[in-house]
């Protein structure tokens, strides 16, 4: 099944370091991952990166996201500002699991300037890895995704 696993990613310019051994990483697991960038210094802004990945993974049918800024919270506020995305923004291994198991995210955050005190990379495997647990979990993500239609 890895094999089939399709990743959108996107990052800004405070962010390339990170972004690049994850995407090497997801390669390396036979993972088919396409990166919408950036890979030079040049400023970019992370809400025009997360509107890029999350309208491709809409619309061309991709399994997951992976968005990188500096701190990772921008971009995945950005992200979850877009209707049907949900971005975890993790800060272990456990987190991220849970991310998946109980949220159903289908997008995960890094921050390239944070100091993570587990691997990146171990986050992301354990975001891959671990699938939506649903039966409980599912009536709570329906209320998550209620959310975006909620009127002032």
């Amino acid at each position: 099944m890895e094999s089939h696993m399709k990743v959108i990613v996107a990052n800004d310019h405070a962010a390339i370091e990170l972004t690049l051994m994850l995407i090497e990483h997801m390669r390396h697991r036979g993972i088919e991952v396409t990166h919408l960038g950036v890979a030079t210094l040049e400023s970019v802004d992370y809400p025009d990166m997360a509107q890029a990945a999350c309208q491709a993974f809409l619309d061309e049918g991709y399994d997951l996201g992976l968005l990188c800024c500096g701190t990772g919270i921008g971009i995945s506020i950005s992200a979850n500002k877009i209707d049907g995305i949900r971005c975890a923004l993790p800060q272990n291994t456990y987190a991220a699991k849970m991310a998946k198991a109980h949220n159903d995210a289908n997008f995960i955050a890094f921050g390239g300037r944070v100091e993570y005190a587990d691997s990146p990379v171990a986050m992301l495997d354990a975001f891959l890895d671990t699938p939506f647990e649903a039966g409980r979990h599912t009536k709570r993500v329906d209320k998550i995704m209620a959310l975006e239609h909620l009127k002032r």
